[in-house]
């Protein structure tokens, strides 16, 4: 029977590329000169770290990495931006946790809104994504414009595709 899987993946190569380039920029600017404002990539956590001196240049450093993780086409939807810290001495620090997967919830609203259609296919949770199977090849390739047509919050790629 045909079948393809439902993913939420980032490359974290080109995460991974596109701090490095974020962390150039940083070295080359002249508002950060003498600055001790600095961006980690935590790779185990897939986490971004951020932290400046002050709130403008925690902003500054924010939009650095946005346009930066943006350039290198990564799906903003799956990069989950926490509230900024200031502490009372005016150090900054902001994290960007990267999500991998589908997590339950998502994934439980994906499967309703293919069974909430008339497509003649099953869909079932496997692990972090959704394993959708059917009869005819058509069916699936309508359900692939049926969820490309919606915006569930969170970036959908489709693997696996067998006849």
């Amino acid at each position: 029977m045909p079948s393809f899987d439902i993913v939420s993946e980032i490359d974290t190569q080109e995460i991974d590329n596109a701090i490095n380039q974020a962390i150039k920029e940083l070295a080359t600017r002249f508002d950060f000169k003498g600055s001790t404002a600095s961006i980690t990539w935590h790779g185990k956590e897939s986490k971004i770290e951020l932290k400046a001196e002050d709130g403008t240049r925690l902003k500054a450093l924010h939009e650095i990495v946005v346009g930066k993780l943006a350039r290198r086409n990564i799906d903003l939807r799956n990069v989950d931006r926490k509230d900024p810290a200031i502490s009372p001495l005016g150090h900054a620090t902001q994290d960007f946790i990267i999500k991998q997967g589908l997590d339950g919830d998502k994934a439980k609203e994906i499967v309703q809104a293919i069974k909430g259609q008339t497509f003649k296919v099953q869909s079932a949770l496997q692990e972090r994504q959704i394993r959708v199977t059917g009869k005819k090849r058509d069916e699936l390739q309508e359900v692939i414009a049926f969820l490309r047509s919606r915006d569930f919050q969170i970036s959908l790629a489709f693997k696996n595709f067998r006849d």
